[in-house]
């Protein structure tokens, strides 16, 4: 066994090794770049590295720095993590060459499933069923889109390396590939640095199901059951659970067997997925293979008892799986909800911010919560938002729904919009619960998971501005001469608070005669309990809520409901995602990749003006109507700011 390792990346899956690592005995190096230098995970380690700036590529995805870092620190083998590096051939022949042990797959298993194209190819030899679908060594439009019509309409553009949903496009319609093929080779280049693209028939309402598996060096090969990620969004899992529910005998036989077959056809070692496509006929696919541990891995953890990393050292150091498949049982039922900094009701915008309150509910047996961050982190810009994994284990579905659902409701979140209510619709939705998942889950259910944001009551309101008005000041160096409580020497008290409603202004005062709303006396009293706990009576309704004050904001947490309220003040800096009628904002940081329209250009609804990619996903600025563009503001390299305009427009 080895005695250092290093983990060559970031986050929550860093800080789920290093707790494998612990335990084992094993120390630890972390790698970290500039943002990053006070992160969970350089903290948890035995030792930490800076490898470079902020951007990914000069850092997470810098082989040289990385190989360098774990020389220095006397590692002895490398742990890519997922993402970034860890499906990346030269990275795992670099780390060979430099005398380290890669803890995962060797470098040929990586090039035959990294690449789409190459796999399909090897698991039709292996006779493991396919999707029709191909590509075109040129790569240009007029041979892909010869590949398109030979498939059949719909397809789906894929990236023929790399996976997470990435750069996937689907096209049902002729003249929509030219646009699709664009978009999709510009988000595959930066993801994984690779354009090459596969077109491949797009299934309907398919399950997606796939089979963690395990090998050794001694050809040993063991599957750990399956897993259903059916629950997504811009093809990326939101939703998974183990067992996939609902899977006849017939089915699961098939799985395994065709998953088995994938890892001998390529003499796999290591921990890998195999994932397939359930069509309505109970027709198995092949999609595709990722050769390195999964974000879900923790449901299939739950359910069999067995800790994949310690597998993932154990074989990397030349051991033999420590089981036969006979060994292995699957007990119980298990759900993980990824926890992500992003707007449902807006397409699922990423968000950035400072975590001002991070408070979840305590671990236990039916609990796990795989996080890396903590209270006061930020949320960048540079990095995938994930905020945390809350991974629920029972025995019996209904009953792992249950632990999640009220896990769900216990987070509490003062920052970014975070999607916790929306996987919390999720889980409660009976459709869920009754096992009826596909792909569309999420689109078909769009309007009931993701709303609108909730309309603060009145009497909320009103508490809302009772509290700031008495916030108490904790310090130990308070003087009354610097409060800003509007007390003064020999004069009447008063001060006035205006908070932001549906975007509407209410204005509040508070005085010697009490608060008061435009002029109006309100029946509302209340005091602070703690320091984040306001007690108050509202017109005979008494309210407890954690209130929090961040970034010109107020979060009124109420039982399980949370309560976003603007405060208008002048003092805190205000950017717009919608701006001004007639003109068009960036949501978020992020890099122009694509200008589609000139100054003075007519155009309709819909038509694509400007692609920005922020946080590893690219976003199209369409034309919210028909108009003429009269200023193009931005040329494709340029960096934007949020709030900033990108292309002003006369609506028509």
């Amino acid at each position: 066994m080895f005695d250092k390792i290093l983990i060559a990346n970031r986050g929550e899956i860093a800080c789920r090794v290093i707790r494998t690592c612990r335990e084992m005995g094993v120390a630890t190096v972390a790698v970290y770049s500039s943002a990053d230098r006070n992160s969970r995970h350089a903290e948890m380690a035995d030792e930490a590295v800076r490898i470079g700036a902020a951007p990914s590529a000069e850092s997470y995805l810098n082989i040289p720095a990385i190989i360098e870092a774990a020389q220095r620190t006397g590692a002895q083998a490398i742990h890519p993590g997922y993402g970034f590096l860890s499906e990346n051939a030269e990275f795992t022949d670099a780390c060979t060459a430099a005398g380290f042990a890669f803890i995962g797959p060797s470098a040929d298993a990586i090039r035959a499933m990294g690449s789409k194209v190459e796999a399909k190819c090897i698991m039709a030899q292996a006779g493991v069923p396919v999707l029709p679908g191909c590509t075109a060594p040129d790569q240009d439009e007029a041979a892909l889109t010869a590949s398109a019509e030979a498939v059949g309409y719909p397809v789906i553009v894929k990236p023929a390396a790399g996976g997470g949903g990435r750069g996937m496009r689907i096209v049902r319609e002729a003249e929509d590939l030219s646009e699709a093929l664009a978009s999709a080779r510009r988000e595959a280049k930066s993801s994984f640095g690779n354009d090459m693209l596969l077109i491949e028939k797009y299934l309907d309402n398919p399950r997606h199901i796939e089979v963690q598996i395990f090998g050794d060096s001694y050809g040993n090969v063991v599957h750990l059951f399956e897993r259903d990620c059916s629950a997504q969004r811009r093809h990326q899992k939101v939703i998974e659970e183990a067992p996939a529910p609902g899977l006849t005998d017939d089915i699961r036989g098939r799985l395994f067997e065709a998953s088995i077959a994938a890892a001998n056809a390529v003499d796999y070692a290591g921990a890998g997925t195999v994932e397939f496509l359930l069509d309505g006929n109970a027709d198995v696919w092949f999609m595709e293979m990722n050769t390195r541990l999964q974000v879900e891995h923790p449901v299939t953890e739950a359910v069999t008892g067995i800790d994949l990393v310690e597998w993932q050292l154990r074989v990397a150091s030349g051991e033999a799986l420590p089981v036969s498949q006979d060994d292995i049982a699957c007990t119980g039922h298990a759900i993980e909800a990824r926890l992500y900094a992003e707007d449902p009701a807006n397409d699922f915008a990423p968000g950035t911010g400072r975590l001002d309150l991070m408070e979840f509910p305590p671990e236990n047996d039916f609990l796990r919560i795989d996080t890396g961050v903590r209270e006061g982190d930020e949320v960048t810009v540079h990095y995938d938002p994930m905020i945390a994994k809350f991974v629920s284990f029972a025995a019996d579905r209904a009953s792992a729904c249950e632990v999640i659902s009220r896990a769900l409701a216990d987070i509490r979140i003062a920052g970014p919009a975070t999607n916790e209510v929306f996987l919390r619709a999720m889980v409660d939705c009976g459709e869920f619960r009754a096992g009826g998942l596909d792909t569309s889950f999420i689109a078909r259910n769009i309007d009931k998971l993701a709303p609108a944001a909730e309309t603060v009551p009145e009497g909320l309101l009103a508490v809302a501005a009772l509290a700031e008005f008495t916030r108490p000041v904790i310090s130990p160096d308070f003087s009354p001469w610097v409060a800003q409580s509007g007390w003064r020497l020999g004069g009447a008290t008063g001060r006035k608070i205006v908070l932001g409603k549906e975007g509407e202004r209410v204005s509040f005062a508070l005085s010697a005669k009490g608060l008061t709303c435009d002029g109006k006396n309100l029946s509302v009293s209340g005091a602070w309990s703690a320091p984040d706990c306001f007690e108050a009576n509202a017109n005979g309704l008494l309210v407890t809520a954690n209130v929090v004050r961040a970034g010109g904001r107020l979060f009124l947490f109420v039982e399980d409901r949370r309560f976003v309220i603007e405060i208008d003040d002048p003092l805190v800096r205000r950017t717009s995602a919608a701006g001004d009628a007639g003109s068009l904002f960036a949501a978020m940081p992020g890099v122009v990749v694509a200008v589609h329209v000139e100054d003075g250009a007519v155009v309709a609804a819909g038509t694509p003006m400007m692609a920005v990619e922020a946080m590893k996903v690219e976003h199209t600025i369409r034309a919210p109507s028909d108009g003429r563009v009269t200023d193009v503001k931005f040329a494709v390299g340029d960096r934007v700011s949020e709030g900033q305009e990108l292309v002003s427009f006369d609506p028509m």
